[in-house]
């Protein structure tokens, strides 16, 4: 057995082992555990060696991210809408991470598959941001109908609390899940506009945090609040279609941007398939690593200048 048949049988364990625990650790369902004391004696079932591996493998993860620090923590999380925990989107990410790698590598050479290794969390945390932005996008697009019901439980004699909870039951995601946890921190004591300014800086929302302050203006000097939130409605609305054509004007030069900014890095991964030679005289001398990474540095700051470019505030 040659040592290229050596490697190639053990690139495939780790692919294997790495996509195992992608679907038994971080896709498996999650079923609400029983006590012991409800169990009966013929329903003890002893946990097989893949299913301890994979805990303890979630368990050390998630002792070393925690909660709070990391890239993908929960607050990252619960604001892009993903309801998984830190441990188990970085056990998804770290398993990506290899499997990419290992394919590269095996396809390509190992140039490819460490740049595909390192690229698993960049693409994860890219997914994020897009998917944090989209959320936000669809919170913003639905504020003009919350206000709307919101305003009618108010002149149907209803209290804040009440129209809040009517609002929770017919809107979408994410304003329900937002208005919910609002309620959810209302009903344990906390004040109902700090914890609407909370949502709103949670979500980067502007016009949900005037709703906020128009709630606790209401509460401090007394008017009518629903003849409030229509003219604060009435501002978002207009605002919401100003930045509708604002987005219109900015498309072609985002995807410009787009453009200039993935084309190189697909030309190399294009090179890399089809001619693996072209680039691996890149990693052979020290003239070739400086050229790398002033390339990267050049197209970051590309990035950064094009983005700020197409983004316009107003």
């Amino acid at each position: 057995m040659t040592t290229e048949t050596v490697w190639l049988y053990g690139a495939l364990g780790m692919c294997f082992v790495a996509l195992a625990l992608l679907f038994f650790v971080v896709l498996k369902p999650r079923y609400r555990s029983i006590a012991a004391s409800r169990k009966g004696t013929l329903a003890v079932q002893e946990a097989s060696l893949l299913t301890r591996f994979t805990d303890s493998t979630v368990h050390a993860v998630d002792g070393v991210v925690g909660r709070t620090s990391g890239p993908f923590n929960h607050i990252v999380l619960g604001i892009a809408g993903i309801k998984m925990s830190p441990a188990d989107f970085t056990v998804m990410v770290i398993c990506g991470a290899v499997v990419g790698g290992l394919f590269g590598t095996l396809l390509a050479n190992i140039f490819v598959g460490l740049l595909l290794a390192v690229l698993a969390p960049i693409v994860a945390k890219v997914l994020l941001v897009l998917r944090t932005g989209q959320r936000r996008a669809r919170f913003e697009a639905q504020l003009g109908d919350t206000l709307m019901m919101l305003t009618g439980g108010l002149r149907a004699g209803h209290s804040v609390l009440r129209s809040l909870e009517a609002v929770a039951q017919e809107s979408e995601s994410p304003t329900a899940e937002e208005i919910g946890r609002v309620l959810n921190e209302a009903r344990i004591g906390r004040d109902v506009s700090v914890a609407m300014e909370e949502s709103a800086a949670r979500v980067d929302s502007e016009d949900f945090a005037w709703v906020a302050q128009a709630i606790q203006i209401h509460r401090e000097v007394g008017g009518d609040l629903a003849n409030v939130l229509d003219q604060v409605g009435h501002t978002i609305r207009e605002r919401l279609q100003i930045k509708g054509q604002v987005r219109a004007l900015s498309a072609e030069g985002k995807l410009s941007a787009l453009i200039l900014i993935g084309l190189p890095i697909v030309m190399a991964l294009v090179l890399a398939v089809i001619n693996p030679g072209y680039l691996s005289l890149l990693v052979q001398d020290v003239v070739g690593y400086i050229m790398i990474g002033v390339g990267v540095v050049l197209l970051a700051i590309g990035s950064f200048w094009l983005s700020r470019m197409v983004k316009i505030k107003f």
